[in-house]
C-alpha cells in the first residue's frame, strides 16, 4: 500500500521543480566553486574562517539563478524580454541602442533618476542602501573567495601590501588615510546603508500614504539589511573599544545575519536587484511599439497604447487564463482605460436598476 504513495509523491515532486532550471543554478554553482579554487591559488589564500560565509553565498546563487530562470520564463517576463532583445536589434538602431542602453545603465541603475522624479528623499534613501550594498559586496566576496588578501611588509607590521589573485598590487602603510580607508571600507558601507534604512523607515512610517501601502516584506528587507550593518559594526567597536570582548559571539552573530540576508535575497524584495536590469529592454520595446503606430480605442477612437504592446497583451492574457474576446472579433484590449471604466460603471449601474 505505501509504494504507490511514495511513487506518486515522486512523480509529484518531480512536476514541482524544473529540472532545466536547476541544471543551470548547479552549474553556476560550481562556476563559482572553480573561481574560488583557481582565483584563491589551489585554496591557499581561502581563509576557513569564512567558509559559513561562503556556503550561503553558494546556497544563494543556487537559489537566485534557480527563482530568475522561473521568473523569466513567464508568460509576460519572456515575451517582453524577447520584444525588448528584438527591439533592441532592429536593422538601423543597433548603433544609437548601444549608446542608449550605457545612458539608461548610469540613468536607471546607477543614478536612479527615475525614483528622484518622485521624491528626493526616497531617491536619497535609495542611493545610500544601493551603494553601501554595492561597496559591501565589492569587499565582501573577494575576501570570502580569496581573491583579495593582505600581507605585512617589514618587521615594523605598519605597512601592508594587497594582492588580488596571487598578485602583488601595491603597498600603503596601516595609519595612513588610504590604509584607514581600505581597513574600514565595510564601516563606511554600514554607515550608509544605515542612514538610507533610517530614511525609508521615517518616510514610510510618518507618511500616510506610503504606509497604506506598506507590506510585511518591505520592513523585512530594512530589519536585514539594518541587522547585518549594525553587528558588522558591533565587531569594529569590539575590536577598538572593547579589548576583544565579546568578539567570538558577535562574530557568530554577524555571520549568521549575513546568511540570512544572502539566503532572503531570492525569496523577497531584494530579488529585485536580479530583475532590474531585465527592464532596461522596455525603453527599446516603446521605441519600436511607437514607430509600428498607435492603437485607436473602438469607442472614442483615440490613441491609448502602440499596436505591438495591444497584440502582445492579446496573445499572452489568454495563456493566463485571462480571455476577453467575445469570439466575433471583438477585443475587450481593443478598448482605452478611459472607456472600460465608464462602460464598467454603466454596466454596474443598470445591473442595480440605475443611478437613484
Amino acid at each position: 500500500m505505501t509504494q504507490p504513495a511514495r511513487s506518486h509523491a515522486s512523480r509529484s515532486w518531480r512536476s514541482n521543480v524544473d529540472l532545466r532550471a536547476a541544471a543551470w543554478s548547479m552549474a553556476a554553482v560550481v562556476v563559482l566553486l572553480v573561481l574560488v579554487y583557481l582565483g584563491s591559488g589551489g585554496l591557499k589564500w581561502f581563509d576557513a574562517a569564512l567558509a559559513g560565509y561562503l556556503v550561503g553565498v553558494v546556497l544563494a546563487v543556487f537559489a537566485t539563478v534557480y527563482r530568475y530562470l522561473i521568473w523569466i520564463q513567464r508568460p509576460p517576463t519572456a515575451m517582453l524580454s524577447r520584444r525588448g532583445w528584438q527591439s533592441f536589434r532592429r536593422s538601423g538602431s543597433r548603433g544609437k541602442n548601444v549608446v542608449g542602453l550605457g545612458g539608461l545603465v548610469v540613468t536607471n541603475l546607477l543614478t536612479q533618476g527615475f525614483i528622484r522624479r518622485r521624491s528626493t528623499s526616497r531617491w536619497a534613501a535609495h542611493q545610500l542602501v544601493f551603494w553601501g550594498c554595492i561597496l559591501a559586496a565589492m569587499v565582501t566576496f573577494p575576501l570570502t573567495f580569496g581573491w583579495v588578501h593582505f600581507e605585512s611588509v617589514g618587521q615594523t607590521g605598519g605597512r601592508y601590501e594587497a594582492f588580488l589573485f596571487g598578485v602583488g598590487s601595491g603597498t600603503f602603510k596601516a595609519e595612513s588615510v588610504f590604509g584607514f580607508t581600505i581597513f574600514h571600507l565595510l564601516n563606511i558601507s554600514a554607515f550608509l546603508v544605515i542612514a538610507g534604512v533610517v530614511i525609508f523607515l521615517y518616510r514610510r512610517l510618518g507618511d500616510p500614504g506610503a504606509l497604506a501601502v506598506e507590506r510585511a516584506g518591505d520592513f523585512a528587507a530594512l530589519a536585514g539589511l539594518f541587522a547585518v550593518s549594525i553587528t558588522g559594526l558591533f565587531l569594529t567597536a569590539s575590536s577598538l573599544w572593547l579589548e576583544g570582548q565579546y568578539y567570538s559571539f558577535l562574530n557568530n552573530l554577524h555571520a549568521l545575519t549575513v546568511i540570512v540576508g544572502l539566503m532572503y535575497i531570492p525569496f523577497g524584495k531584494l530579488f529585485h536587484i536580479f530583475q532590474r536590469p531585465a527592464n532596461l529592454g522596455v525603453k527599446f520595446y516603446q521605441d519600436a511599439g511607437r514607430e509600428g503606430g498607435g492603437q485607436t480605442c473602438r469607442s472614442c477612437e483615440q490613441h491609448f497604447a502602440t499596436q505591438m504592446q495591444v497584440a502582445d497583451l492579446k496573445q499572452i492574457l489568454p495563456e493566463l487564463g485571462f480571455d476577453y474576446s467575445d469570439g466575433a472579433g471583438n477585443n475587450w484590449q481593443d478598448t482605452c482605460p478611459a472607456c472600460r471604466r465608464g462602460q464598467v460603471a454603466l454596466a454596474q449601474t443598470a445591473r442595480v436598476g440605475g443611478f437613484g
